[in-house]
């Protein structure tokens, strides 16, 4: 679905430049300076309009989140309404996966959700799929020692091409469901594409991995 372009909406994301972290001049940073706290941090990256990383922060409070979205346009919704509700423990990035391996240090987040991300479905674009290698060692060094990788999507081939690159690259799988609302798991949080593909009839697949340590 392609989002319409939002009228002003860099000077939106101005007005609510609390709620956003500037990426200039950020490198190497320990995502919990960030924040006035020095709870844990869990990271959401492709956040769209923000209605799983709101749910989050609501339910747990003792954590903050991080959320990225490469369109501004979307963004910009997610964003206002942190600032209209004002969520503390919520910052966003406007920008794509590829900087964070710059931008923060690692050992830097408890947790990464990836939440129905672009399948990319042709062969010659799998490196731009978030379980690409490239992307799974840099979570790897992300993640804390314990950390892990949540990934949920609609889509098969992608859910099953995943599932293989987690494997062939160092992460162990567990709580693998091809139908998480058949699971009747209390505690999953429902994002908005979730409940449009859901409404749709496409069964949810979930996997949480987590990354083998020496």
């Amino acid at each position: 679905m392609r989002m319409r372009n939002k009228k002003n909406a860099d000077k939106r994301l101005e007005e609510c430049c609390a709620f956003m972290i500037d990426t200039e001049n950020l490198e190497n940073k320990d995502a919990k300076d960030l924040f006035d706290n020095q709870n844990p941090v869990h990271l959401e990256i492709g956040c769209g309009k923000g209605n799983f990383v709101f749910q989050m922060a609501q339910k747990y409070p003792e954590i903050n989140f991080i959320a990225v979205e490469t369109n501004k346009n979307v963004l910009v919704l997610a964003v206002e309404k942190a600032k209209a509700v004002n969520v503390p423990n919520v910052k966003f990035i406007l920008g794509d996966a590829n900087g964070l391996g710059q931008y923060f240090c690692d050992g830097s987040f408890e947790k990464i959700y990836l939440n129905f991300s672009d399948p990319w479905h042709k062969s010659r674009h799998e490196k731009r799929r978030l379980t690409y290698k490239t992307f799974l060692a840099m979570y790897k060094n992300l993640l804390t020692y314990d950390g892990v990788v949540q990934f949920k999507t609609d889509n098969l081939k992608l859910f099953d091409y995943s599932v293989i690159s987690f494997g062939e690259n160092g992460y162990t799988l567990l709580n693998v469901t091809y139908d998480l609302h058949a699971d009747n798991d209390e505690n999953n949080v429902i994002t908005e594409y979730e409940q449009l593909f859901s409404s749709q009839g496409h069964k949810i697949c979930r996997l949480v991995a987590v990354p083998e340590r020496v």
